[in-house]
């Protein structure tokens, strides 16, 4: 593997890790979106790379932090997303081309209209939302995921929306997504597909990702609650635009 392949995917682990650092998402999306124009690897590849950045991530991003978050519906959100992410799996392989294709324009649809909505009103709740809803949406992020590898958004709308302080949102998600990296990980090293191509992106990526992840975590953007929540559901649109644009060009 050339240098001129590993310096632009170090670069964008660097600005992934950073990204998931101060909203708490996006580093698995901005990887994979990134790289699949540079021809580095298979995406069933990177994808692995990505769950081993997710865990460095959550591992610099977390201590000291866990005490902020709720864990009752943190511990909701991950039972939905454990048994529904092996559902979208299995259900993945009885799906049809045409199928998945318009599931995946439904998928981007809803997430456009949430980031939307959210836009023009990013204000949180009043009342936290009961331990049932964290489950849902726990259950469908894990299906998304399952399904086509974004189990993101449907997490992201949930946390985003709840009046709890943007620290513990942010911190919810990375350690969302690192249980879900970490699920992946020990099962794609059990059937021994974690080859020396995969460990070699990783052992590039994540020493970048621990230091952008402690840069983020030092430094925040000096952004209002407002904009940082504004910021989230903007991505959300351009999450969803894409999963659309996709499959229609």
């Amino acid at each position: 593997m050339s240098i001129d392949v590993l310096l632009p995917f170090v670069a964008i682990a660097v600005i992934a890790g950073y990204f998931q650092t101060v909203t708490g998402f996006g580093l698995g999306m901005i990887v994979m979106g990134a790289t699949s124009g540079l021809s580095i690897t298979s995406m069933a590849s990177v994808a692995a790379v990505v769950s081993l950045m997710t865990l460095a991530n959550c591992a610099v991003a977390l201590p000291g932090k866990l005490k902020l978050l709720d864990l009752r519906v943190t511990a909701a959100t991950v039972a939905g997303i454990i048994p529904s992410t092996i559902v979208g799996v299995l259900l993945l392989d009885y799906l049809s081309h045409s199928a998945a294709s318009v599931l995946r324009i439904a998928l981007g649809l809803v997430v456009c209209y949430g980031g939307l909505s959210l836009v023009l009103r990013p204000r949180p709740r009043e009342t936290l939302s009961s331990r049932g809803s964290f489950f849902i949406s726990g259950m469908f992020s894990g299906l998304f995921g399952g399904l086509f590898g974004i189990a993101g958004p449907p997490v992201i709308y949930q946390c985003y929306r709840q009046p709890m302080p943007l620290m513990a949102i942010r911190n919810m998600l990375i350690l969302l997504f690192a249980a879900t990296s970490g699920m992946r990980t020990l099962f794609v090293g059990m059937r021994g597909q974690l080859n020396p191509e995969i460990l070699t992106l990783a052992a590039w990526a994540i020493p970048v990702v621990a230091l952008a992840t402690y840069v983020g975590r030092r430094w925040p953007p000096p952004l209002s609650a407002l904009a940082m929540r504004r910021l989230a559901f903007a991505t959300l649109m351009v999450i969803g635009g894409g999963l659309i644009t996709s499959e229609l060009v």
